[in-house]
C-alpha cells in the first residue's frame, strides 16, 4: 500500500519519530522548575537591560527566558529527530551512542549529523574531522560525512581546509548539506522537501491520535518564583537575583 506521507520511510516510522520528538518537547516544558531554571545561573544584569531597553514587563521577560531555555533543549532533540528519520531508510541505522550518528549496514557510510552549520568551534571541527578520518581509515570502502541539516548552501564536497592552523584532507571524508544527505540515503532527490511538505499533516495526525491531556504539561518556574515574591515583597527580577546571588557582597540586602 502506498505511503501517506513520504516515499522513503514508512508512515509508522515517521509517526514514531514525531512521537519521540513530542515527548522531548513535553519533557523540556515540564522540566523547567525553579531549580532547573537556576541551574546555570540567571544573568539578571542582562535581563535588567532587556526589560528596560525592550520595554518588557518582568513577568513576560522571565517567561521568555524560560522559553529560551526550553528552545535550547529542543534544538538538540531536533538533531535526534533527523537521525531517527534517516535511520529508518532501508540499508541504514542509527548509531545509538556508538560514535557515529548514522551508518550504512554494510559499513560503506558513516555520518555525524549537526542540525546547524555553525554549531561547532574550531576545536570541535578538528575533533570531528579526526573521528571521521578514523572511520575512513578503518573501513576502506566507507565514505564519511559531516552532515549539516541547515547549511548555507546545497553541497556534497570533500572536507578539506585549515583547522587550527593545520591542513586537513582525506579522499573519503566529506561535508554535505541536509538536502543532499537525505537524497544520498533515500535515492530521492527531493526527500527533505517531501518531509518538510508533509510534516504538518503527519504532526496533525499524530496529535489527533493521542489523549489531549498528554499534551497539557507546562513549566512551573515562574509560578514558584511569584509565590516567593508574595512573601518577600521583592520584584520578580530582584527575587531571582537574590536567590541566585545572595552570597555576593551586598546582594543579601535585596
Amino acid at each position: 500500500m502506498k505511503n501517506k506521507y513520504v516515499d522513503f520511510i514508512s508512515d509508522e516510522h515517521l509517526l514514531n519519530c514525531i512521537a519521540n520528538l513530542h515527548k522531548a518537547y513535553l519533557k523540556a516544558k515540564n522540566n523547567i522548575t525553579k531549580k532547573n531554571f537556576y541551574s546555570n545561573k540567571v544573568d539578571t544584569i542582562k535581563l535588567t537591560f532587556d526589560a528596560q531597553f525592550n520595554d518588557i514587563n518582568q513577568e513576560s521577560l522571565i517567561q521568555a527566558e524560560i522559553l529560551r531555555q526550553i528552545d535550547k533543549s529542543i534544538n538538540n532533540s531536533i538533531g535526534t529527530f533527523h537521525e531517527q528519520i534517516l535511520g529508518g531508510i532501508k540499508g541504514f541505522q542509527v548509531g545509538n551512542l556508538s560514535g557515529f550518528d548514522i551508518k550504512a549496514n554494510d559499513d560503506t557510510l558513516f555520518a555525524d549529523i549537526k542540525n546547524k552549520h555553525n554549531t561547532m568551534n574550531s576545536s570541535s571541527a578538528e575533533s570531528l574531522f579526526q573521528k571521521l578520518k578514523t572511520y575512513a581509515d578503518n573501513y576502506k570502502q566507507a565514505k564519511c560525512y559531516w552532515v549539516q541539516i541547515l547549511a548555507k548552501g546545497s553541497f556534497n564536497d570533500l572536507w578539506k581546509g585549515e583547522i587550527n592552523g593545520k591542513e586537513y584532507s582525506h579522499s573519503r571524508v566529506y561535508k554535505i548539506s541536509g538536502d543532499q544527505f537525505y537524497a544520498l540515503l533515500s535515492g530521492k532527490e527531493n526527500a527533505l522537501f517531501q518531509l518538510y511538505k508533509l510534516l504538518p499533516t503527519a504532526i496533525n495526525d499524530y496529535l489527533n491520535s493521542i489523549e489531549k491531556s498528554d499534551a497539557i504539561k507546562e513549566n512551573s518556574a515562574l509560578d514558584e518564583i511569584k509565590i516567593e515574591t508574595e512573601t518577600s515583597q521583592r520584584t520578580i527580577l530582584n527575587q531571582i537575583t537574590f536567590e541566585n546571588y545572595s552570597y555576593y557582597l551586598g546582594f543579601d540586602k535585596l
